[in-house]
């Protein structure tokens, strides 16, 4: 049987963050950090030789942006899950972020529970940010635009799915639909909701109560 612990690698260039996040990720013996790098080439390098579950990511690198190196694995490979860990909780930052493909989006503050937590909730398929973080989004929203066009019995099934983490072609699936069917009704969410990412939906729709917030502790 294979390493049941979920492989992590780390992408920070300052060596004494890499240790102390080391340190908070190996308190807990279902995780295993399976490497570390310093910059953006190498840790896409290393993310192709190693095939992690998880990358925890800083969007500020020499050369290669973590927003590159996110965009770059989510292409490749999709199955490697990339969250960032950041100092800024900055709304471009956030939204960039998720864009290219994360998955979660933590900061630097973070605690060993908190971070232990967000690394098993994106290894079983759920999104996760920080508190700080969803605050500064919903807070954002509220401000915006209060008049949304209801979502079709579809959409709010659609909707649901990508709560859980769901891609694409998951979603197609458990519909029984084609994906350009599912792009066109996430098309249509993102739209009526205001937003510009999947992520971002599913924050609008759990600050409005049109889904369930994901749980960290589903296996």
């Amino acid at each position: 049987m294979g390493d049941p612990a979920i492989a992590v690698l780390l992408v920070e260039d300052h060596r004494i963050v890499r240790e102390g996040t080391r340190s908070l990720l190996e308190q807990d013996a279902g995780i295993r950090v399976a490497g570390e790098a310093a910059g953006g080439e190498e840790a896409v390098a290393l993310a192709r030789q190693l095939r992690p579950r998880v990358m925890l990511v800083d969007v500020q690198l020499d050369g290669m942006s973590g927003i590159e190196v996110i965009r770059t694995v989510a292409a490749e490979m999709p199955e490697v899950r990339c969250v960032v860990l950041s100092a800024y909780d900055d709304y471009v930052y956030v939204t960039e972020a998720f864009e290219a493909g994360a998955s979660g989006y933590l900061l630097k503050t973070a605690g060993a529970e908190e971070l232990v937590s967000a690394v098993r909730a994106v290894a079983s398929g759920a999104t996760v940010t920080d508190e700080r973080v969803t605050r500064r989004l919903l807070d954002r929203w509220r401000r915006g635009p209060a008049a949304r066009e209801a979502l079709t019995a579809r959409e709010g099934d659609v909707l649901r799915l990508l709560a859980t983490g769901g891609s694409n072609k998951e979603i197609a699936r458990q519909l029984g639909v084609g994906l350009r069917t599912v792009e066109g009704y996430v098309s249509s969410i993102l739209a009526k909701c205001g937003v510009r990412s999947r992520t971002e939906a599913v924050l609008y729709a759990m600050s409005h109560h049109l889904v369930a917030a994901p749980s960290s502790d589903d296996e």
